[in-house]
């Protein structure tokens, strides 16, 4: 297939700036989405050649086609770009996080602490532990064994075969 030179480039700068490309299969008639002008069909078939290079390598799920440049994939398209080493895929760049202090959960801040109880805390341990309406330790009674056992005949799947 006949693909004119800039729009080979075009793809190919795209690609080396990403780091990673996609193009929808079902539709290669139309545009790609990033790549304003140049149809689907012509990206598919540039980066299929790529792939058969070992440039980059290739993944298909739910009909789209993800390719993701390979290290001698960088080394190529950046002597066939003319850059300098010192340009990279955004894919091979790490963002730089601002370590700015998030507030954690102390004595009596939010979360309830982990260096003591807050009064929330305390609060709900003496309702668990108290006598409840009935006199009853609310915590010590639940669960499963700690209700009388009953039998009562009839329900399930014996009661069709006892008669």
């Amino acid at each position: 297939m006949f693909i004119p030179k800039a729009n080979r480039v075009a793809i190919y700068e795209y690609l080396f700036k990403e780091g990673v490309l996609v193009a929808k299969k079902d539709s290669p008639i139309q545009k790609h989405s990033e790549l304003d002008k140049i149809p689907n069909l012509q990206v598919i078939k540039v980066m299929q050649s790529l792939n058969s290079r070992g440039w980059v390598k290739e993944q298909f799920a739910w009909r789209h086609f993800y390719w993701l440049l390979t290290n001698e994939g960088i080394e190529e398209l950046r002597r066939y770009l003319h850059l300098p080493p010192e340009i990279v895929p955004s894919t091979l760049t790490q963002t730089t996080r601002s370590n700015a202090v998030r507030p954690r959960g102390g004595p009596g801040g939010p979360g309830g602490g982990f260096g003591g109880a807050s009064k929330t805390d305390d609060d709900r341990s003496n309702y668990r532990r108290g006598p409840g309406a009935y006199g009853m330790d609310k915590k010590g009674d639940v669960g499963a064994g700690t209700g009388r056992v009953e039998y009562r005949g009839g329900f399930g799947r014996a009661s069709r075969y006892d008669n």
